[in-house]
């Protein structure tokens, strides 16, 4: 239990990390809500693919193994870059009280969408494109789970949405001496960027863009990266001041180092593909009939 308060705002809320107990066993609102961000997404989806004219039946196949990958590469990119050992194999897939990397979800989830397209003859970059759209909302509310277990947070701040508990003093006494070595001074007794605040916000926006934009896209692959940019530039920024980062080495941040790759790819990609039409947009239609030739060639 937390009691978590914003000064500033003049809220205080008390914070149970657990939601329900089932058959004994604590369900926390860390899974509830990733559980909750993921369905709500793959519901927008649905009818995205639709849309497309995508086979529904097809479709479920990519989404069902496309969670499970995304589940089991989030979990190995959190354990290979987390700042500490591990004890034992167990505690590695032990995903219960969090660890759960958003890059390697977005990584495995792709990868493996790929893979089943192949398997079931499906477009992959038009359903890539749909599964992209759709990420933003389930990460918008996933990083709520954050929120409950009181992690995923910043550097002190005496901005309006300063945020303090005994989850963040106790974080910040632990890891102190380790941030002063990298030149950040904390305070464990002052208000820290609420950073799971800003990425849901930042993602809840960029959800509502990539929707207003999807029927005008210009080629097979431009929500990927337009997903792929928006998300990286404001994780960028983000990663920045938290003070729970994955690391690689001498400070380096993990998660900033593929922001800034997958900003520069998704840029250069569109710019490569907008010039290739000469200036000349491809209607809906003409995307559509380009699809529907793809999918027939795809069924011989």
């Amino acid at each position: 239990m937390y009691n978590v308060q914003f000064p500033k705002l003049g809220i205080e809320v008390a914070v149970d990390r657990v939601a329900f107990t089932l058959f004994g066993m604590d369900v926390y609102w860390y899974g509830v809500l990733i559980a909750l961000g993921a369905m709500l997404g793959i519901a927008v989806s649905f009818n995205l693919a639709k849309r497309r004219g995508i086979d529904q039946d097809k479709y479920i196949d990519v989404l069902m193994f496309g969670t499970v990958g995304a589940i089991v590469c989030a979990r190995a990119y959190y354990v290979a870059f987390a700042p500490f050992k591990y004890e034992s194999f167990m505690d590695m897939i032990n995903i219960r009280d969090g660890g759960l990397a958003i890059y390697g979800g977005v990584i495995g989830a792709l990868l493996t969408a790929v893979v089943v397209c192949r398997i079931r003859k499906l477009d992959p970059l038009e359903v890539c494109d749909v599964v992209c759209t759709c990420f933003p909302l389930g990460q918008a509310i996933g990083r709520w789970g954050n929120f409950v277990n009181q992690e995923a947070f910043g550097t002190n701040t005496d901005g309006l949405f300063g945020m303090i508990s005994e989850g963040t003093t106790a974080h910040l006494s632990r890891v102190q001496g380790t941030l002063a070595a990298q030149g950040i001074t904390v305070d464990p007794s002052m208000p820290v960027h609420p950073t799971f605040l800003y990425e849901s916000v930042w993602c809840l926006v960029g959800f509502v863009l990539l929707m207003l934009y999807f029927d005008r896209k210009k080629f097979r692959g431009e929500m990927v990266c337009l997903y792929g940019a928006w998300y990286g530039l404001g994780r960028f920024f983000i990663e920045g001041v938290r003070t729970d980062s994955l690391e690689i080495f001498a400070g380096l941040r993990a998660s900033q180092l593929v922001a800034a790759v997958t900003v520069i790819i998704g840029v250069a990609v569109i710019i490569y593909n907008r010039s290739d039409f000469k200036g000349r947009a491809k209607s809906e239609s003409e995307i559509d009939q380009m699809y529907q030739a793809r999918e027939r060639k795809m069924r011989r």
